[in-house]
């Protein structure tokens, strides 16, 4: 079984429970722990696999609990930093009456995630490098370790695994330099994971159909594009194939669905040998990409990402 490593943002979300109130007059606040590559990495442990973080808390409560959730699920925290300098990054969200978000980013340590923290790390210990970080994309040390990483996972023939999680309310102006380091890591990919509004933001496209073409000639990896209930569109070499998933009874929160997905592609990915998963058949990914669905799908029905991931089992890929 290859190990997988997860790079990236390891935050706080802090959700107003005071519905339709502005972040400037709620009182009530749910704490969740989150990030993109904690949530990928904590499913990837759920699911059976082996797997490791590596990204940068503060050394306050909120970096502990960060820590002691990803030790709950077995995931590995060597490479957890606890920044003495700078506070555990935080998300301030809100849900407005009109449907709209109010959103506040409070960006402290995971910016300053270094590989030269770690000076007995190596790659050779892993089979895949998963980058799912959009933070990674607004500057600071991270941005550096995640494109150090990828070239040398490339040079030294890792799977290496890329979503970009965009987020609208971080890049509203940035949107040509998110698109453009999203390319950087889809170039060199062997898998990568976007959402229907990713699919269309990075190809400029105003139709799925073509997005999702445009992605085909431009990248010759595989890839997906999740649909919500309606499935995913896999590609796989000349191939665009559309995955079904599963009908969810009652759907509480998507909070963490796309995270679920990568997690068992991961999750699955990491039982085959090195060489193996960069040379598996049609059937192969059709099966990967169905118990995806299923992960993502599952997910759905439990409030909150992390509280979700703790229902996962390999038992749900048997359905």
């Amino acid at each position: 079984m290859e190990k997988v490593l997860c790079v990236g943002e390891a935050l706080i979300d802090m959700i107003c429970t005071d519905k339709g109130s502005s972040l400037s007059e709620g009182l009530h606040f749910l704490k969740k722990t989150g990030g993109a590559p904690t949530n990928v990495a904590a499913a990837v442990a759920a699911l059976g696999g082996f797997v490791d973080i590596m990204a940068c808390v503060g050394s306050d409560p909120f970096g502990v609990q960060l820590i002691k959730e990803m030790e709950s699920f077995g995931v590995g925290t060597s490479l957890m930093k606890k920044d003495l300098r700078h506070f555990t990054t935080m998300a301030f969200v809100s849900l407005m009456e009109n449907g709209e978000r109010d959103f506040v980013f409070s960006r402290g340590a995971d910016g300053h995630l270094m590989k030269e923290d770690f000076p007995d790390f190596s790659l050779q210990h892993y089979g895949i490098l998963h980058l799912g970080s959009a933070t990674a994309f607004l500057g600071g040390s991270l941005h550096k370790t995640y494109f150090d990483l990828l070239n040398e996972a490339r040079t030294n023939g890792l799977f290496v695994s890329f979503d970009p999680n965009y987020r609208h309310l971080l890049f509203s102006g940035e949107k040509d330099l998110f698109s453009e380091n999203s390319w950087k890591c889809i170039h060199q990919a062997d898998f990568f994971k976007v959402s229907d509004e990713e699919a269309k933001l990075l190809t400029k496209c105003d139709e799925l159909d073509d997005a999702i073409h445009s992605l085909k000639i431009n990248t010759s990896s595989v890839f997906a594009v999740t649909l919500g209930s309606q499935g995913t569109a896999l590609r796989y070499q000349d191939d665009i194939l559309l995955i079904p998933s599963i009908q969810v009874p009652k759907v509480q929160d998507t909070t963490g669905a796309g995270d679920a997905f990568v997690g068992a592609v991961l999750s699955q990915l990491s039982q085959f040998t090195l060489q193996d998963m960069k040379n598996l058949d049609r059937d192969a990914w059709c099966k990967i990409v169905k118990n995806g669905n299923i992960a993502g799908a599952k997910t759905c029905e439990y409030m909150g990402a992390m509280e979700a991931f703790k229902q996962l089992s390999r038992d749900i890929f048997n359905m």
